[in-house]
């Protein structure tokens, strides 16, 4: 197997030139409102879809990270896999993820450490073409420099499952978790604010379980969910729009929320 799982949707989700690419995610960080003095949080839930759509609402997620380029040395990725089932959760198998800014490597402490529990696997051909990790990562680039990954696609998997492997990775402040999900699909626009509002109601009431329907998303964000719930997170709504404010058609839109998520105390 290749040592770097190669990217896959550099020049359709996102712009294929390295000097592009930061330049767009630079504008994105650049457009969200600042938040000076507040501390970074453990948790944060972002978009994964084209940046043309979704990419002002992941700036607002990943500005919150603005400050702590120092201290997170790992990112524990999670996201939907869109398209091979898969029971569980699944690592890659390779030892670097790519995009064109480079290489992240992936964490072998950290991926040997969810390989101990029976819901994770390696499973390569669910990374092969997804996107709900790779067009995370340019952010994280940017923004942390040097860091290590742990990236796990998620499938048919408990909320007590997720929040397992979330548990066996918590780590402390040099830690950071990501979890990768679009909201509502191809609703009308005023159907689609209300059908968003209603899940960042939930997610902010630490109320789940989500509905795939709700969020491409629901099964790691359940997880976290219970995380959350069990380690008294504080959530925070960042931002909630969809792909008409941005850039697409009203009448088939898709629902973007940008979460923050803080330790208490």
């Amino acid at each position: 197997m290749p040592s770097v799982r190669p990217p896959a949707v550099a020049g359709l989700f996102y712009p294929a030139s390295a000097a592009e690419l930061r330049a767009a995610v630079e504008g994105y960080l650049r457009e969200a409102p600042a938040r000076n003095g507040e501390l970074a949080p453990k948790v944060v839930i972002a978009p994964h879809a084209g940046y043309v759509y979704s990419g002002p609402i992941a700036g607002s997620a990943f500005q919150t990270l603005a400050g702590a380029a120092g201290t997170i040395e790992r990112v524990v990725l999670l996201g939907p896999s869109h398209f091979i089932p898969i029971r569980g959760l699944a690592l890659p198998g390779h030892e670097s993820f790519g995009t064109p800014l480079g290489t992240v490597k992936i964490q072998p402490v950290g991926a040997q450490a969810s390989l101990r529990l029976p819901q994770v696997r390696v499973v390569p051909e669910a990374h092969v073409r997804e996107h709900s990790l790779e067009v995370e990562l340019p952010f994280l680039q940017v923004l942390l420099g040097d860091f290590e990954l742990v990236p796990l696609a998620v499938g048919d998997a408990e909320p007590e499952e997720v929040a397992e492997v979330l548990d066996r990775l918590w780590g402390g402040p040099e830690t950071l978790i990501v979890v990768s999900s679009d909201l509502s699909h191809y609703l009308p626009y005023d159907a689609a604010r209300r059908a968003d509002r209603e899940t960042a109601d939930a997610i902010l009431a630490l109320r789940g379980p989500l509905d795939p329907r709700q969020a491409c998303g629901a099964m790691p964000i359940n997880g976290l969910l219970q995380a959350a719930r069990t380690r008294g997170l504080a959530p925070q709504l960042l931002d909630l729009r969809n792909s008409a404010d941005t850039a697409g058609d009203p009448s088939r839109v898709v629902g973007y929320g940008a979460f923050a998520f803080h330790e208490r105390g």
